[in-house]
C-alpha cells in the first residue's frame, strides 16, 4: 500500500491512483502483488490506440534519436532512427520524391504537409551526420528540393499545404511554435544546414528571407516562436562546415571526428567520407583529400576554408577559433 501511494484519503481527486514511490529494493517483494494487478488490468477494456504512423511525428522522433545516438554513443538509439527513416522512405516517400501525411495497416494516404517534409529533412540530415550514409543526405536534399517548388509562398517562406493539395477557402500557414515546432521554422533551419552541406546560396536566400518577416514576431512574442529563434541563431552564429576526409574505420579519421563532436557545438554540419574518385554526393566533401596520406578535418565558414588539419589538436584549435 505505502509503496504504491494508496493511503486512506485518496491521492487525486477522491481515488488512489498507483504509483511506485518506494525504493527499488522493494520491487521483487512487490513482483507477486504487480503480477496479480496486471491480470486484473487486463481484464478490462483496453482504451482506444491511435495507430497511423505520421511522417512528421516519425521525422523529429528520428531527428532526436540520430542526435542522442551522436551524443550519448548509444547503438540502440541509432536502430531507432535508421529504422524508422528506412520505413518513412520505402512506405511514405512517392517515386517522384512526394510525401504521404500517414500509414496504417500497409496503406500510406493524404498528400504531406510541409511538416511532413520539413520534419523528416531534418530527420534525415541529423542521420546522415551521425552514420555519414549519404543515402540520407540524398534523400533530405531531394525532399527539400520538392518542398521549395510545391510549399513555397511568393512573399517568403512557406504554406502548409502544397500547391496541389485540395481547394481551400485560405490557403493555411501557421507560423507559430506550439508543443511542435512549426513546419515553416523547422524548413528554415533545414535549409540553412542543407546550405552549409551544399554550397547553394539559394538556399540561405530563402531562409534569411523567412527569418527577416518573422523578426517582429520573435522579439514581441518570444515564447511562442522557439524554433524560430533557434533558425536565428544558427544563421547569426556563421556556422562551420567541417568535412572530414579518411577512412571512416581508421583511429586516425574518428579521433578528427571525436573532436568534432567532443563538447557543444550546435552551429555546425559535418560530413565525413572516403577518399577516392568516385564524385561525392555531398557537396561539401568534393575535391577533398587526404593530407600526405593522412585523415584530413577542412574546416570552412560562409564557403571559405582554412587549410586542412591532420592533428586532432590543430583541429581543437581551430574549432575554438
Amino acid at each position: 500500500m505505502a509503496a504504491s501511494d494508496v493511503t486512506r484519503h485518496r491521492n487525486f481527486e477522491g481515488k488512489n491512483i498507483l504509483e511506485f514511490v518506494g525504493d527499488l529494493g522493494q520491487r521483487p517483494a512487490l513482483a507477486e502483488a504487480r503480477r496479480k494487478l496486471y491480470e486484473v488490468r487486463e481484464a478490462r477494456v483496453h482504451p482506444g490506440r491511435d495507430e497511423n504512423v505520421l511522417t512528421s511525428w516519425n521525422g523529429l522522433m528520428q531527428a532526436a534519436f540520430a542526435e542522442a545516438a551522436r551524443s550519448l554513443g548509444r547503438d540502440d538509439y541509432l536502430l531507432v532512427a535508421e529504422r524508422s527513416a528506412e520505413f518513412l522512405v520505402r512506405e511514405l516517400r512517392q517515386e517522384n520524391a512526394r510525401l504521404l501525411r500517414s500509414w496504417k495497416d500497409g496503406e500510406a494516404k493524404l498528400n504531406g504537409y510541409l511538416e511532413d517534409y520539413s520534419y523528416l529533412i531534418e530527420g534525415l540530415l541529423e542521420l546522415y551526420q551521425t552514420t555519414f550514409d549519404p543515402r540520407w543526405f540524398v534523400a533530405a536534399q531531394e525532399l527539400a528540393e520538392t518542398m521549395i517548388a510545391h510549399f513555397q509562398a511568393p512573399e517568403g517562406g512557406f504554406f502548409d499545404t502544397s500547391d496541389d493539395h485540395e481547394t481551400l477557402i485560405a490557403r493555411p500557414r501557421d507560423l507559430r511554435d506550439n508543443a511542435t515546432p512549426s513546419g515553416n521554422a523547422i524548413a528554415v533551419t533545414a535549409l540553412l544546414k542543407l546550405a552549409g552541406f551544399t554550397n547553394d546560396l539559394r538556399y540561405v536566400d530563402i531562409a534569411h528571407q523567412a527569418l527577416v518577416q518573422m523578426q517582429p514576431m520573435m522579439s514581441q512574442y518570444p515564447l511562442g516562436f522557439g524554433q524560430w529563434l533557434q533558425a536565428l541563431s544558427y544563421a547569426l552564429s556563421q556556422p562551420r562546415e567541417i568535412a572530414i576526409v579518411g577512412d571512416p574505420d581508421s583511429a586516425d579519421t574518428q579521433a578528427l571526428l571525436d573532436v568534432v563532436y567532443d563538447g557543444y557545438r550546435p552551429f555546425q554540419v559535418v560530413a565525413l567520407g572516403a577518399p577516392g574518385p568516385v564524385e561525392s554526393a555531398v557537396p561539401l566533401l568534393q575535391d577533398r583529400g587526404l593530407m600526405n596520406g593522412r585523415p584530413a578535418a577542412y574546416v570552412c565558414r560562409d564557403f571559405a576554408c582554412q587549410a586542412p588539419v591532420t592533428d586532432p589538436e590543430a583541429l581543437q584549435a581551430l574549432l575554438k577559433g
